[in-house]
């Protein structure tokens, strides 16, 4: 697959994001968006290509104004805001209207920062994806900032030293909307950075709500960290569908 840098315009704000696209040689593939993590840009991601590769899928890398850190100058563009939610959705609609795609298959992954991104446009255009896979998410701000001291002046920096700018880059914020996604979240037990207890109380808030939902919850034996393979099968299973055997007691 061949490596081609783009450049979208913003619908908001007019500026040109860049993004990264993988071509499949094939017409009519399904296209796999995939998010980089907290502190790193579109380059973050490029592990995915030889998946990309393997089930012959298109591939997306979008920006969405860079990584979530003080040195960022662009850094309250970032973490979640609208603009990034905006540059991704606008990223995902450029390749739809220009390239040959399957646009009832895209599918969204992210993993820690791009996980925090994932819930967040599950809350924002979750018609947009046939199913999501979001690992190792941070699903509140408010209770991350003072849970990994590693990340608190960037958190706050990127937020503008606000609990409401928090909130609103929080995807437990957008839960209502979140419980309508075919989504899956995983989630380390023993993970260092974002603690386990951000999915769990996620997932069982939504479940409350909306038991219904097609919102998944996965606690693996880890840290974190993101399998790749697991997040493949999710969507593979999502895209071709898989047997399953029902079973009796």
């Amino acid at each position: 697959m061949q490596q081609t840098e783009i450049f979208v315009k913003s619908s908001i704000d007019g500026t040109m994001q860049p993004s990264l696209f993988y071509k499949s040689p094939n017409k009519g593939r399904p296209l796999l968006v995939v998010l980089h993590t907290w502190s790193y840009d579109r380059f973050n991601q490029l592990g995915m290509v030889p998946y990309a590769e393997k089930y012959d899928f298109n591939l997306l890398l979008p920006e969405f104004r860079g990584a979530n850190l003080v040195s960022n100058e662009h850094k309250t563009d970032a973490c979640g805001s609208l603009l990034a939610k905006q540059d991704i959705k606008d990223a995902v609609e450029y390749i739809k209207e220009n390239e040959d795609i399957d646009s009832d298959n895209i599918f969204l992954l992210g993993n820690s920062g791009g996980g925090h991104m994932t819930l967040l446009m599950a809350g924002y255009c979750p018609e947009l994806f046939k199913c999501m896979c979001a690992y190792v998410p941070i699903t509140d701000l408010t209770k991350w900032v003072n849970e990994n001291p590693r990340y608190t002046e960037h958190i706050l920096a990127c937020c503008s030293n606000s609990e409401e700018e928090m909130l609103k880059r929080s995807p437990v914020t957008y839960m209502d909307k979140i419980a309508t996604a075919n989504l899956k979240i995983c989630h380390g037990k023993f993970d260092p950075s974002v603690p386990v207890t951000q999915s769990i109380d996620f997932f069982n808030a939504l479940m409350k709500k909306y038991p219904k939902s097609r919102v998944f919850l996965d606690i693996f034996d880890g840290g974190h960290e993101l399998d790749r393979e697991q997040a493949m099968y999710w969507i593979m299973s999502q895209y071709v569908g898989v047997e399953k055997v029902k079973v009796t007691g």
